[in-house]
């Protein structure tokens, strides 16, 4: 069982710049992936960012050159960090690990970007 909490969400201009951070219960070493997804009132959930235990990286095409998601397996965390941010990139964001069939998630952290 992982648990995942995250943090840094909050209420920002657009251009501005917010650091998500994902905290594992245990060690991320070992898992396949670990992602970042978010969700917009009646909207479905989307990928935002993965990186993989390897350290491959894969962004949703809305977030590309603005989005950086990196891991600290020392510190069992996972970051978002997003500049430039826009009006629709307002969503609450989740943290997501997946390991074999296997996938946890976190409770959310709201971002909401004002224009």
């Amino acid at each position: 069982q992982v648990q995942l909490v995250e943090s840094g969400g909050g209420l920002v201009q657009a251009g501005g710049s917010l650091r998500l951070s994902c905290a594992a219960s245990g060690s991320i070493v070992s898992l396949n992936a670990m992602g970042w997804y978010r969700q917009a009132p009646g909207k479905q959930r989307e990928l935002v960012a993965a990186i993989t235990s390897g350290g491959s990286t894969n962004y949703a095409d809305s977030v590309k050159g603005r989005f950086t998601i990196s891991r600290d397996n020392a510190k069992n965390t996972v970051y978002l960090q997003m500049n430039s941010l826009k009006p629709e990139d307002t969503a609450m964001y989740y943290c997501n690990a997946k390991h074999l069939l296997f996938d946890w998630w976190g409770q959310g952290t709201q971002v909401t970007v004002s224009s």
